[in-house]
């Protein structure tokens, strides 16, 4: 029987000198339809750049302004930013938010750009060295040991959890699933993963990856 859910280990990054001086942001588009764009305008108020929509990894940092802004994605740069379309995708950065993730999903039915997106503040009083942000984005409740951290996560929730590990060096996994409507346990995955003090993880599960892009 094919697997139904995969754990999906975006990257383990690290803030540099440069990302925490600055407003940064990193964006990821998963799941995205095959007819998706690859890239769009992200525009904050002040400035407009274009930015690549990753779909297996986290883009490169991209610096946007700073204070309370509404983040656009737009198809082409504003000719006049007073009068972008209200139905444009947008997402409300708090001024306390300096270092985030750029959550990008596909919304078709969006006449200015087929997509949506959230906000995760990732600042280092949020998510610090050494944890693991965990993204469900499946209709499965997950659960078991990670490391000397336990796990458990809702359908379509996110959770923070501690460093697995207290040093540098390999730690078991052992993670379990329900499918709605069956109470026996599934197992998803029994392993080892390896923990860096001076990173921090960010991992999604997921039910349908099997088509990836080229």
């Amino acid at each position: 029987m094919r697997i139904p859910l995969l754990i999906f280990c975006v990257s383990s990054l690290a803030a540099s000198a440069q990302e925490t001086a600055t407003r940064s942001c990193r964006i990821i588009f998963l799941k995205a339809p095959e007819d998706a764009p690859r890239t769009l305008q992200l525009f904050d108020g002040i400035t407009s750049q274009e930015v690549e929509l990753p779909r297996m990894n986290f883009s490169r940092v991209y610096q946007v302004a700073p204070g309370a802004i509404n983040l656009r994605l737009l198809r082409e740069a504003p000719a006049k930013p007073a009068q972008i379309d209200p139905v444009a995708p947008g997402a409300k950065v708090a001024p306390e938010v300096t270092d985030f993730y750029l959550l990008v999903a596909s919304d078709p039915a969006n006449p200015i750009a087929p997509v949506r997106m959230s906000v995760i503040n990732a600042g280092q009083g949020v998510f610090k060295n050494g944890q693991m942000l965990w993204f469900n984005l499946s209709d499965k409740s997950v659960g078991g040991q990670v490391g000397k951290q336990r796990l458990a996560i809702a359908p379509n929730a996110r959770s923070i959890l501690d460093a697995p590990a207290g040093e540098t060096g390999d730690y078991n996994v052992n993670l379990t699933f329900y499918v709605p409507g069956d109470e026996k346990l599934h197992p998803l995955c029994e392993t080892k993963w390896r923990h860096d003090p001076a990173s921090r993880t960010v991992l999604f599960l997921v039910t349908d990856l099997t088509k990836r892009p080229r």
